[in-house]
């Protein structure tokens, strides 16, 4: 039997919105006109530019969207250079989903407060477990999110932020930036600190994403306010290689986060050596 997600699928790009000026997000869909493919929070897919090489991306967009996807794309290598030239009615292809999704109907996060805390392009794979949660609203309790980035020209989706997450109901948005900035005149100072200072129920079940440093400091801040590792999840979606794990080269210790992550709970990465 053939698995479906192996095989590449011919996207169109429909639309390209320049979040900050090293990420863009691309809006695909099959050459049909409809959604690629379903997934879910937290998955994955091998977006492939024929000819240059390929690179495995979060699903930015909710799974509740059905007609289209989005992956929110940092411009940091070759293949992403060449992506970020895409314009608006080139093809590519996309293959997955890939991974295991965040637990979204899980008993940590179905009528439970939820915190986020983003760092950067960290908020990209978030983004599609907010929205879900925003469409089926009623099955969860009071959303928070804590996102910085190092400026505000850094933060991405600032406009579905301020136009959307800020006026739902039962959701709190804080913004930060690593340093004063002409024109802002929100908080200035790095995510971890700001999670302290919020002094942020523990009840709450966590959800990380951004550069090692700020989970790094980040966590260690949550376990001073009481959070319990067992209900903070993370994504090591950077270390994804091939999406099946039959590489290897995802592997962090006897782990292939391809097959068994990308999505973690803190406490199953305290069992992994310090390679992540």
């Amino acid at each position: 039997m053939i698995n479906e997600n192996l095989i590449p699928k011919i996207g169109v790009v429909t639309n390209v919105r320049k979040d900050t000026a090293d990420v863009k997000t691309f809006r695909v869909v099959g050459t049909d006109g409809k959604k690629l493919f379903e997934h879910m929070p937290g998955q994955c897919a091998m977006v492939s530019i024929p000819g240059v090489g390929e690179c495995m991306f979060s699903i930015t967009s909710s799974p509740t969207n059905e007609e289209y996807m989005e992956f929110s794309i940092k411009k940091c290598g070759c293949v992403t250079e060449v992506i970020h030239g895409i314009e608006e009615g080139q093809q590519i292809t996309v293959r997955g989903p890939y991974g295991h999704a965040f637990p979204v109907e899980g008993e940590d996060f179905k009528g439970k407060d939820i915190l986020f805390i983003a760092g950067g392009i960290g908020l990209a794979p978030l983004r599609s477990v907010i929205n879900y949660i925003r469409h089926y609203r009623s099955n969860y309790g009071k959303v928070v999110v804590v996102y910085g980035a190092r400026s505000k020209d850094d933060l991405v989706d600032i406009e579905e932020i301020r136009n959307e997450w800020e006026n739902e109901p039962n959701f709190e948005v804080y913004l930060t930036i690593d340093r004063p900035q002409d024109g802002w005149d929100g908080h200035v100072g790095f995510v971890p600190a700001y999670v302290k200072e919020l002094g942020l129920d523990p009840t709450m079940t966590a959800v990380l994403c951004g550069p090692p440093i700020m989970i790094k400091f980040t966590l260690q801040g949550l376990l001073e306010l009481g959070f319990s590792k067992t209900r903070v999840y993370t994504t090591l979606e950077l270390r994804m290689k091939c999406g099946i794990g039959k590489c290897g080269r995802c592997n962090v210790g006897d782990k292939f986060v391809c097959k068994d992550g990308p999505v973690f709970r803190m406490d199953q990465l305290d069992e992994l050596p310090n390679e992540y």
